[in-house]
């Protein structure tokens, strides 16, 4: 049974990218067809092939179905602004049924898809709208990175209403990235995120000197997380 997934953060730069990656790895290596998606991106570089996104690649680097870069990344933006400001820069609308067509071509040969958005969950898009409104209007289970740092608390917890109260997705967990060595009473603010989450972390990936899939695929092996991925032998 194919299994769809759409990776939300508390925020930009929380560790999304590097979830995902470790996921699609863990995948892989059970011998899923998978396929990671980046829907929309901006901070990208000029190559010959055209403009390309660190993050989607490194998604395309760990998906065992090989896909165009096109259906990888379908909506990709030089400047490192947000989505809906390139986007009205570029002159293009963004449009959540366009969104929708593309995933289910991207996703057709998967046994495992997942979704990487863009920031936190509420990311607008031009004209209107949030990207949010993807993952609701095509019923995914949604997974919360939480990026461990000073004020996440009240981030995470406010992501989480905002999941649950459409009603439309299923929140299925979250996990845990130490983005600042420094945070200051962690173990605490873990066991605080536990009682505003509904539960313990299915991860907590620690500081890593390489922030790679391969250095964090130890750190995801929670037979819950397993379990919720169909990963489990």
């Amino acid at each position: 049974m194919k299994k769809n997934y759409f990776i939300a953060g508390t925020d930009t730069d929380c560790g999304k990218t590097l979830v995902t990656e470790t996921l699609l790895l863990k995948a892989k290596e059970k011998g899923l067809r998978t396929v990671g998606l980046k829907p929309i991106a901006s901070g990208a570089e000029h190559t010959p092939d055209g403009l390309r996104n660190e993050d989607a690649l490194a998604l395309a680097a760990e998906s065992s179905v090989r896909l165009p870069y096109a259906l990888t990344n379908p909506l990709c933006f030089e400047p490192a602004v947000a989505p809906h400001i390139a986007a009205a820069e570029a002159g293009i609308a963004i449009a959540v049924p366009d969104l929708a067509a593309w995933y289910t071509r991207a996703t057709a040969q998967a046994d495992l898809a997942i979704v990487e958005g863009a920031g936190g969950w509420r990311v607008p898009l031009h004209p209107e709208g949030f990207l949010s409104d993807l993952p609701e209007q095509l019923g995914l289970d949604v997974l919360l990175v939480v990026g461990l740092r000073l004020g996440c608390l009240s981030h995470a917890r406010l992501t989480l209403e905002a999941i649950e109260r459409s009603g439309r997705c299923r929140y299925v967990g979250w996990i845990g990235n130490c983005i600042d060595p420094a945070f200051a009473r962690l173990d605490q603010n873990l066991v605080t995120l536990a009682r505003l989450l509904g539960g313990p972390p299915l991860a907590v990936i620690p500081p890593l000197a390489d922030a790679t899939a391969a250095a964090a695929i130890e750190h995801l092996n929670h037979p819950a997380l397993a379990r919720i991925l169909g990963l489990s032998t």
